[in-house]
């Protein structure tokens, strides 16, 4: 089966052109969070990922990178059955705010198929991404917020919160 393409320009200008209305949105979330927010969260989270093959995209393995924790490169470097210092200098650097990332972009262990060769041992930060199914989810508005510019899929999520709470 052929995987239909995303068009990340298309939902990177919706996003640039909502970015008010979401933030006014989100911040409404703050103030007043509907009682079951968790689990109309989790409800839109699941609708959006019926529709959204990320296999399809993978604009966040190409784009964003992760940040490493010390039990991440441990448990890669341990995959790859290499030394953690051998691991970090050919794949990270230090970042301006001293957190472990990628030397460069794309991810390098993202296939030409846009699947991970790592998929089993990857980073915390991509297993968690794209964040759309966490409890209080109005925490980190700043993320949602930003990775609508990335992500359709958290373009998506917004949008469909927004339907479903109004």
């Amino acid at each position: 089966m052929a995987k239909t393409s995303i068009d990340l320009e298309k939902y990177h200008e919706l996003a640039l052109q909502k970015q008010k209305e979401h933030r006014f949105f989100l911040a409404a979330l703050k103030k007043k969070a509907p009682k079951n927010l968790d689990k109309i969260v989790q409800e839109v989270h699941s609708q959006v990922f019926e529709e959204i093959d990320c296999t399809a995209c993978v604009n966040c393995c190409r784009t964003l990178g992760p940040l490493f924790t010390e039990a991440d490169i441990t448990r890669i470097a341990k995959h790859f059955r290499m030394r953690l210092p051998v691991f970090e200098d050919l794949y990270l650097r230090v970042d301006e705010d001293g957190d472990k990332v990628f030397k460069a972009m794309p991810c390098p262990f993202l296939g030409e198929d846009n699947l991970c060769s790592i998929y089993d041992v990857r980073p915390k930060a991509c297993r968690e991404f794209p964040h759309t199914d966490r409890k209080k989810i109005y925490q980190i508005n700043h993320l949602t917020l930003k990775n609508t510019l990335f992500c359709p899929a958290v373009y998506l999520f917004v949008e469909k919160l927004k339907e479903r709470i109004g």
